[in-house]
């Protein structure tokens, strides 16, 4: 490949896979890569009524049992937090989100931070692109005092590619780059040896949160649902509001799992599924060291208002490999745990509610 020196650099050091690349892009240019590839074989239906359970309310003696079951997992050492800060650093003007001030001047990262190291036995780990992964890390460090463990680890690394499959060249003439999905996850986890560490200091559990997502605070109670329910992936799930895009719980050959919207047969109604995915979730430590046979998804975008095409893993497709479970969990009042922020006009209107849920869990 014609590539300048600085490209080449940065894909050597965050993981480029050449080999899988050029296959990808062969299927591209062979016509096998695009939407019907994407759509999921098999019988679709909606899920079970027992697949999806309700988070008991705050204040149940139910509520009550699940946060005592987790609370004893996380002062353990049992349980570790994932934040995801990777992507691209676009929707705040090229600033990176995770240092974008929230609340109070508080930046995301730090909120999270705050609410995970309430207790300090948890180790975090903020997976990072490389758009993302200095500045992070930056972050992070004033967090690492008393010997706390906040790590960074970066997920891979790949380049855009034309309709045709030639690599597209953004406007200056350089090659485009972009992070490949957080499908990284637990492929980039054991890389960086994060998974072996983890897991031989005793960790079980990993629960994992996108950094922009304020409300999905580290709640016990949904620890111990994940322990109660004995499977290896669980998925908190939010009713669903109009304009929602995402994935939803279902069963695929009667196999529940998580489903990305565009991946649902055309025929099938997807309004039938009444909640979706919220990209938090819980995972079993031990179940994820391992290596999963993901699919490649091809993404149409555009980048300087030309089409593009990226190939991408996601998170979710665990849920195809893994006992799966979902729980579903609430978007608006005190125990609200899906409030995203993907702009500033979002952040904006999201704010009275995102500090009243803080301040209510002691965070703020």
């Amino acid at each position: 490949m014609n590539l300048d020196e600085t490209t080449r650099g940065i894909l050597q050091r965050f993981g480029f896979d050449e080999e899988t690349f050029a296959i990808l892009r062969d299927r591209l240019q062979a016509g096998a890569a695009g939407e019907t590839s994407n759509i999921i074989q098999g019988e679709v239906l909606p899920p079970h009524k027992e697949d999806v359970r309700p988070l008991p309310n705050l204040g149940t003696e139910e509520r009550k049992k699940l946060a005592e079951i987790g609370q004893e997992a996380i002062s353990a050492g049992q349980v570790g937090a994932v934040v995801l800060a990777g992507g691209m650093a676009t929707r705040f003007g090229g600033v990176v989100k995770a240092g974008v001030p929230a609340i109070d001047d508080r930046s995301f990262l730090e909120l999270k931070l705050r609410d995970l190291q309430k207790s300090s036995r948890v180790p975090v780990y903020l997976m990072t692109s490389f758009a993302t992964n200095d500045v992070v890390d930056d972050l992070a460090a004033p967090f690492r005092a008393d010997g706390r463990i906040v790590e960074t680890f970066p997920q891979f690394v790949s380049l855009r590619l034309t309709p045709d499959g030639d690599i597209f060249r953004g406007a200056g003439g350089t090659p485009s780059l972009y992070a490949p999905g957080h499908g990284d996850l637990t492929f980039a986890l054991r890389k960086a040896g994060i998974l072996e560490r983890f897991r031989a200091a005793g960790g079980r559990l990993l629960f994992m949160s996108n950094v922009d997502n304020l409300t999905a605070t580290l709640d016990p109670a949904i620890v111990g649902a994940h322990l109660e329910h004995g499977r290896a992936f669980t998925a908190e799930v939010a009713p669903k509001m109009p304009g929602d895009k995402g994935g939803a719980p279902a069963r695929v050959d009667d196999v529940p799992q998580i489903v990305e919207g565009f991946r649902f047969p055309p025929a099938f109604d997807q309004d039938r599924i009444p909640v979706f995915n919220t990209n938090t979730l819980i995972l079993d430590a031990e179940a994820i060291d391992r290596d999963f046979d993901l699919s490649w998804f091809a993404v149409r975008k555009k980048v300087d208002d030309q089409p593009v095409v990226q190939f991408e893993h996601l998170v979710g497709q665990l849920s195809a490999f893994l006992p799966s479970s979902f729980v579903r969990v609430e978007r608006e009042g005190p125990d609200a745990r899906f409030q995203p922020v993907k702009d500033p006009a979002e952040l904006e209107r999201r704010k009275p509610e995102i500090r009243s849920a803080l301040e209510g869990r002691g965070v703020l």
